[in-house]
């Protein structure tokens, strides 16, 4: 329990308790040119009515996907979200449920980790998913982690085409372990095979490719899963759902592991978070994976039940015993995705591909129409592309968001990438022709 200290005299004893003359000289280590030297300027006080429309007044000024036209990707997407997925996950027993400790009093929240699980496994292909993951990147660290333990290796290749906050994801993990990351270059804007077959060794725990990748574009992971196990090494695949209607699953390629961001699927972008990251593995890695796995079995009567079956994190189980230190649990978001893929179903879900597909490919095709812009990359797209544009992408941005439409992300954000002349777009189904034409006006009247 916190103890928070009520009035001076409580102040003054904890100050003399860690010998301390004054809140002033606690706070000396704060740097002089950021601390406050004035009263804080507070405004009057507002009644309840005078609070909402002022807070209303701020909200306004968020230009989000509700406001906006956006053509905003980067691994958060404007998908459709069927209105029954808030009004079933809002309700209380999900809303405020946690981790089910208690089997005998958390028979739906288990039944709804169990079916998502099933649901990741057969998005997949995979054999064995867990409960959720914090997001895509967390996920896809997890997997590198998992990696090393399976194959008492130090060293991870991954696609320079592999998200950079994925990548910065990676290297945060590894500097404990002090798993040595080698970043293989993608200057087409995807892997190439004969590039990772000199970067992989006998030291190599995993190769690390995401499909379709940041730039939108699709890999060979035909031959890059046939280098990879040559090797010795397993294969780590970060995939985005919503291409799984349209494109091969992990599991058919020959990946050890499937991982990635599952937003897309019913969740709202909400500036960025939370989101639920999924995590799938072939049947013999199922004791290494983190966090939890939901299970069905029988009671004494022989009545349907779930529990949680493994438990490795460090909160369940011995500390040098687990595989992970996860401890939330993004179950409310993986039950807004097992509701959407519960309404769409394969039937719908290959629809939502087939329309990001078309309508990212027009979108495409008009833009580069427009003199001065041009595709950056030749390679296959799904849903993403990036374009090399004749005025800084930056001001494109800027200038189209007066227009309250949402360009895309000025890939000079990423000097890493070496693309400062481009702009990642992406188009989801949501985009609708007069939408996308319009996008493509505005970019043409800028130059």
């Amino acid at each position: 329990m916190t103890y928070i200290p009520n009035t001076d005299a409580d102040r003054e004893a904890m100050l003399r308790a860690i010998g301390i003359p004054s809140i002033q000289a606690l706070l000396s280590t704060v740097p002089r040119e950021v601390r406050l030297t004035r009263p804080l300027r507070l405004p009057a006080a507002l009644s309840e009515p005078e609070l909402r429309d002022l807070m209303a007044e701020l909200a306004g000024q968020n230009l989000d996907f509700d406001h906006a036209v956006s053509f905003v990707g980067g691994g958060m997407y404007d998908h459709f979200v069927p209105s029954a997925i808030r009004h079933l996950a809002s309700r209380s027993e999900f809303l405020t449920s946690y981790t089910p400790y208690q089997p005998e009093v958390s028979q739906g929240t288990l039944q709804a980790i169990y079916e998502y699980q099933s649901m990741i496994c057969e998005l997949t292909g995979m054999d064995v998913a867990n409960a959720s993951m914090y997001d895509g990147a967390s996920a896809t660290a997890e997997g590198m982690l998992l990696a090393r333990a399976a194959t008492g290796r130090s060293r991870v290749a991954v696609a320079g085409s592999v998200h950079p906050q994925y990548i910065e994801t990676l290297r945060t993990y590894a500097h404990g372990p002090r798993l040595t990351i080698d970043l293989i270059p993608c200057p087409n804007g995807a892997l190439d095979p004969a590039r990772l077959h000199d970067a992989v060794s006998d030291q190599t725990a995993c190769v690390l490719v995401q499909h379709p990748n940041f730039f939108g574009g699709l890999e060979a992971v035909a031959d890059i899963e046939r280098i990879t196990h040559a090797h010795g090494a397993l294969l780590v695949m970060a995939v985005d759902p919503m291409s799984l209607g349209l494109l091969k699953p992990p599991g058919d390629y020959g990946a050890d592991l499937a991982v990635g961001e599952g937003q897309g699927l019913g969740n709202q972008v909400s500036f960025g978070g939370p989101t639920v990251g999924f995590f799938a593995a072939r049947q013999e890695l199922i004791r290494r994976m983190p966090g939890r796995i939901a299970g069905k079995t029988v009671d004494t009567q022989g009545r349907r039940g779930f529990v949680l079956t493994l438990q490795a994190r460090e909160q369940h189980i011995r500390r040098e015993k687990a595989t992970s230190n996860i401890c939330t649990s993004q179950q409310l978001n993986a039950l807004m995705a097992t509701i959407y893929l519960s309404m769409m179903g394969k039937v719908g879900l290959r629809k939502v591909g087939e329309l990001c597909l078309q309508k990212s490919h027009y979108a495409a095709d008009q833009i580069s129409q427009l003199p001065g812009f041009s595709l950056r990359f030749s390679i296959p797209f799904f849903k993403e592309f990036v374009v090399r544009t004749p005025v800084p992408p930056g001001r494109i941005v800027h200038e189209l968001a007066k227009q309250r439409l949402l360009a895309g992300i000025d890939l000079g954000w990423f000097p890493s990438l070496n693309v400062d002349d481009c702009l990642l777009v992406a188009v989801t189904e949501r985009r609708t022709k007069p939408q996308i034409d319009r996008f493509v006006e505005a970019l043409g009247a800028l130059i």
